[in-house]
């Protein structure tokens, strides 16, 4: 038959081959032979929906074609999602993932069957793709545009078998979470080798990268109060880039595992924090969007960020996956989004490769001591770190359990490196959490224990704001205050955006005796987290308390109450406050209250913090007026 003779026309075409078919086979036939089976049911289905023809099927091969691209991209990613749910009753060496390739192309058509290089194109794609991926051609690429709510990433140029130019090859970026993680067009990717890694390093510099990039132009923080600009204090948020780091959603069937997607996220904000031309917001002031499906944009509004980094996690076994997108939150527009496969164990090992490839493709200029600093992570040992992300979840929870519990954590990820900074740092905020709210007999040596880990912490690594934030504390503790501000001030230097030390060198400004700078610093805290939390209501009332202004004190202490009924701090200053006005019948109820939750609370151990002779004896008087010893 003369070449004339066949018809030809431009058509879609989707191949599809499961991964690892032999070695299913031979591992179990039967179950491959029905999951194969199922398979094609739900991909014969699907292409049908999306007015699409199944043109052949041999063995664990699939063709189809398409009048529109557009039809037969978005039936590749439904076919995807699809698998995936099937997948999810499979153990993993049943699970049957396919790949897919997507081209547009001139083909011959001939009794039902079409040949030719467009069929061949994609088949070759089909090959180019991760197993439950796809990946398209740049002839459909083109044609597709922003008609589909999805992301795409040029991964270069690729010469296949028996084609004779070049295919300009994109990758789509798979995501079956939700609708909002999802790019709203197709944009354009950066010709960067995709590296796979959890590690929050790597999402780090790209978001550093995706801000720098971007077009950046500040709004007002939401929360600006009048004495908050009046500040003498440096303002931290003039002309930089803020950030609120969402909390990562745990997609583990394990919900016991919430531990570990809650630290990724605080990690995220912790080493974000070190860049010092991003304001990052803190996690208390996230974390109240946990588990809520939320406007973006509104969210942005709400906290007074500019860009917000939002994301998943989803740990199995060996496996961890990170999903992580950063958008500008005034539009709602995408920055950079990536998914991040990995075995758990080589998480670490990567961390440095990730970084140099990032640094090195994107051309980023980041000073190489701040990179450094930013990056370091003061473990390898990977089970040690998860005992960390533990310890602080439970640390967290401010109950005495909680504390007791993130102690055992702490201390096994030191028994298994005894060179990691943050596990001791964790150790030390529970000592001193302990003595702090009279969960140990023996607060001073509870504070001195944490002095101890805290200067080891520091010997192990002296960039550590942590520590030195934490020994800022015990500094206080021993009214030594000179010394307070110094390591206070050092750890401001080293993490210019944690809210906690402002939030600290407010009370060291109180028991100090300067009541006035303690509010002004606490007001500058409130620029990073503006929900007012119990310790600071409470270390407000001790202002007024100590200002002689009472009224006010019991206003700012009984909000605290309302909203934190088992906190005892603000109980203790109330009992005083109460004790004071000869409210005595309320300062004993508050009295009570305090011996309820803390029993071993010691009034002279408490009045220990305040450095001026008058205070103290103010304090101490009033709670011993209460009936408190």
């Amino acid at each position: 038959m003369a070449s004339q003779d066949f018809k030809r026309r431009l058509t879609a075409i989707l191949s599809a081959d499961a991964k690892g078919y032999s070695r299913l086979m031979g591992t179990d036939e039967v179950t491959t032979v029905k999951t194969l089976k199922a398979s094609r049911q739900i991909m014969a289905e699907l292409i049908h929906k999306h007015r699409g023809r199944v043109v052949d099927s041999p063995g664990d091969n699939l063709l189809a074609e398409f009048q529109s691209v557009v039809d037969a991209v978005q039936c590749a990613i439904e076919i995807q999602e699809a698998l995936k749910i099937q997948n999810e009753k499979y153990s993993d060496e049943q699970k049957m993932e396919f790949r897919i390739g997507v081209n547009l192309g001139d083909v011959i058509f001939d009794e039902g069957r079409i040949y030719g290089d467009g069929v061949n194109i994609a088949a070759r794609l089909e090959g180019l793709a991760d197993g439950g991926g796809i990946c398209i051609s740049g002839s459909a690429y083109e044609h597709v545009g922003n008609k589909i709510p999805m992301g795409c990433e040029y991964i270069g140029e690729h010469r296949v078998k028996n084609i004779s130019k070049p295919v300009k090859v994109y990758k789509v970026w798979m995501d079956t979470e939700a609708a909002e993680c999802r790019i709203g067009t197709i944009k354009k990717g950066r010709s960067v080798k995709r590296i796979a890694s959890t590690l929050a390093a790597a999402i780090i510099l790209l978001v550093v990268v995706g801000i720098m990039l971007w077009s950046y132009k500040p709004i007002p923080f939401l929360t600006r109060t009048k004495d908050a600009a009046s500040l003498k204090v440096e303002d931290p948020f003039h002309n930089k880039p803020s950030i609120a780091v969402l909390p990562f959603k745990n997609l583990s069937d394990d919900s016991a595992q919430e531990y570990f997607s809650d630290g990724i996220t605080n990690d995220l904000i912790t080493d974000l924090s070190k860049f010092r031309d991003l304001i990052v917001l803190a996690n208390n002031k996230v974390f109240k969007y946990k588990g809520e499906r939320v406007d973006l944009v509104k969210v942005g509004q709400e906290l007074g960020a500019r860009y917000i980094l939002h994301g998943s996690v989803q740990k199995s076994g060996k496996q961890v996956r990170i999903n992580a997108q950063l958008i500008d939150a005034t539009t709602a527009q995408n920055i950079w989004a990536d998914r991040y496969d990995r075995k758990i164990k080589d998480i670490f090992d990567l961390q440095d490769e990730i970084i140099e490839t990032v640094v090195r493709k994107l051309v980023l200029k980041v000073d190489e001591a701040e990179r450094k600093r930013a990056m370091r992570k003061d473990t390898k040992n990977l089970e040690a770190y998860d005992y960390i992300l533990r310890g602080y979840h439970q640390y967290y929870k401010r109950t005495r359990d909680g504390n007791g519990k993130a102690k055992e954590f702490f201390k096994k990820a030191i028994a298994l490196d005894s060179n990691v900074a943050s596990a001791y740092v964790g150790l030390a905020k529970v000592r001193r959490w302990d003595a702090t709210m009279g969960y140990t007999e023996f607060p001073d040596k509870a504070v001195r224990q944490a002095e101890k880990l805290l200067k080891k912490a520091l010997s192990i690594d002296d960039s550590s704001a942590g520590a030195h934030t934490e020994l800022g504390y015990v500094y206080m503790r021993y009214a030594e205050y000179e010394l307070a501000i110094s390591e206070l001030e050092r750890a401001i230097e080293l993490n210019p955006n944690d809210w906690r030390t402002y939030r600290l060198m407010a009370p060291v400004m109180l028991y100090s005796g300067k009541t006035d700078e303690a509010l002004k610093w606490y007001h500058t805290a409130m620029r990073y987290d503006p929900d007012i939390s119990a310790g600071m209501l409470m270390n407000m009332g001790i202002a007024y308390f100590l200002k002689n202004q009472y009224d006010e004190s019991v206003n700012w202490l009984k909000k605290g109450r309302a909203r934190w009924p088992d906190f005892l701090g603000n109980h203790i200053v109330l009992a005083a406050v109460y004790s004071q006005m000869d409210q005595l019948d309320h300062a004993r109820q508050e009295a009570h209250e305090v011996l309820r939750i803390s029993p071993f609370f010691q009034v002279d151990f408490y009045g220990k913090s305040f450095r001026k002779s008058e205070h103290r004896a103010k304090i101490v008087g009033a709670l011993r007026k209460a009936g408190l010893k």
